[in-house]
């Protein structure tokens, strides 16, 4: 038994089940001081800088006090930047997967004898074609869009 355990921690990977809660209380705080009109406003002049919508989201945690936009304004930061039309072509996930791709793929040209990054851009591109599937069925992405690792950078 103390063989199986030991196994088991070795294997098991890091992934936890650790994380954060939402309040239970969906209203606004009392101390709130910033009305949904000012935050629409700020959400506007982050995009505009080109911050995407979890940028966005931390910095008006971190810095403005907005513990949940959605309970002050009622609606999400994409679809606010939607509504306003502000958002960006495709996804911020599918987005970041491309990018870390173009980046092991430009390592990969100077490293050409690194098998491990090889084998990690076969595994991230295929995470890209399934989640821009996925987007494709929701009609997030148009039905002719496709990733092509030339092009991506």
């Amino acid at each position: 038994k103390q063989w199986y355990q030991r196994r088991v921690a070795i294997t098991a990977g890091g992934k936890g089940i650790a994380q954060s809660a939402l309040p239970y209380k969906r209203s606004v705080p009392t101390w709130q001081k910033l009305t949904a009109d000012e935050v629409k406003d700020t959400i506007y002049k982050l995009s505009k800088k080109g911050l995407t919508p979890s940028q966005i989201g931390v910095i008006l945690r971190d810095s403005h006090g907005v513990n949940q936009i959605k309970h002050l304004t009622g609606t999400k930061i994409l679809r606010i930047l939607r509504a306003k039309g502000l958002a960006s072509k495709i996804p911020e996930d599918l987005y970041h997967l491309i990018k870390k791709a173009v980046a092991i793929r430009k390592h990969l040209e100077k490293n050409r004898q690194d098998k491990d990054s090889k084998y990690r851009l076969i595994l991230i591109e295929s995470r890209v074609h399934k989640l821009a599937r996925y987007y494709k069925t929701k009609s997030v992405l148009p039905p002719n869009w496709r990733y092509e690792s030339a092009t991506a950078s």
